[in-house]
């Protein structure tokens, strides 16, 4: 089936992420804007505009009501879903990098960029106390001095983060005490997304060092590797099949030399058990920074740097993609 593209950002993409229903994709790029789609026929129901540098993150608790933006303005912001409203600002001394609802939708959860003399921090604030809002006044800040967090998502039962860094290091930041639970270090280079499984069990990584990984929730134990030839911005895990679909290309800077066969634009699926690349979907004209799946496995999206969302609809159970030799 053809694609649905959709046209609503004037810069790369930086990330999208579907409802728990799945009837809604936000996607957030950087060119300021947040916008938000129907999944099903790609119309845009409508911005939340405040924003005045480039949105790196975008998150949606789980009945949908509330909606979290992270910007390069130096600001975390809180928006209500229905009307686009703005509903809290939370300032930073630093761009907000990754940013979370847990699975209550009650605690929020931020990390900020080490820049301009400023160390990264992971903050957590609770929904239900205003006062911590309108004081900006977080009921945890842990500081990351040794690198940087480039991506994060909550744990299971909303007990703990699950960040990756800089460094290619994955840690579990527990969101009572702030101190690390655990610690992997599979990854060689930057870790570029992390994306949780439906169930919350497993976490699939995506690095600069060319590879993607899945891993245990609970433990951090690696599980699965898989292995392309260029650096990986985003991977994501089906909810219904035991496949994986990955994002990625060369870097952005490189993309003006070569074209769009050279340059794999294409999205890759692997079989989740095997490790084995069984198909791709071209479409891209860049390198892909963001794929999600949809929560009911039967389409994915994937945002890229030439500044378009696409929307692929497919049977999960019959591919028909081209994969070359």
């Amino acid at each position: 089936m053809k694609p649905i593209l959709l046209q609503g950002h004037e810069r790369s993409i930086t990330q999208i992420k579907y409802n728990r229903e799945g009837d809604l994709l936000f996607s957030v790029a950087k060119d300021t804007v947040a916008n938000v789609w129907y999944s099903v026929n790609g119309e845009r129901l409508g911005t939340y505009n405040g924003h005045t540098g480039a949105v790196w993150c975008v998150d949606c608790d789980w009945d949908t009501k509330n909606v979290l933006t992270g910007s390069a303005d130096n600001s975390c912001r809180l928006w209500d879903c229905e009307t686009g409203k703005q509903l809290a600002l939370l300032n930073t001394n630093s761009a907000v990098r990754t940013c979370g609802f847990d699975f209550s939708g009650n605690i929020i959860m931020f990390s900020t960029d080490k820049q301009m003399g400023y160390q990264c921090f992971l903050n957590f604030f609770d929904l239900r106390d205003p006062q911590q809002m309108e004081d900006n006044n977080p009921y945890l800040s842990v500081p990351c001095s040794e690198c940087k967090i480039t991506s994060a998502v909550w744990g299971p039962l909303g007990e703990f983060v699950i960040a990756g860094h800089e460094n290619g290091e994955i840690n579990q930041f527990s969101a009572k005490s702030g101190e690390i639970l655990k610690k992997a270090k599979e990854h060689t280079r930057q870790i570029n997304d992390i994306q949780s499984s439906v169930d919350l069990t497993m976490v699939i990584t995506a690095s600069k060092d060319n590879t993607s990984k899945l891993f245990d929730s609970n433990s951090l134990d690696h599980i699965k590797t898989f292995r392309t030839d260029r650096p990986v911005n985003s991977a994501a895990i089906s909810p219904i099949m035991d496949h994986v679909v990955m994002g990625g290309g060369q870097e952005a800077m490189d993309v003006t030399t070569t074209s769009t066969r050279i340059g794999k634009f294409e999205a890759r699926f692997f079989h989740a058990a095997y490790e084995e690349e069984f198909g791709r979907v071209k479409g891209h004209f860049g390198p892909i920074n963001c794929v999600a799946f949809h929560p009911d496995g039967k389409s994915y999206s994937s945002g890229g740097e030439d500044g378009y969302v696409r929307i692929h609809y497919f049977d999960p159970h019959y591919f028909d993609f081209e994969l070359e030799a």
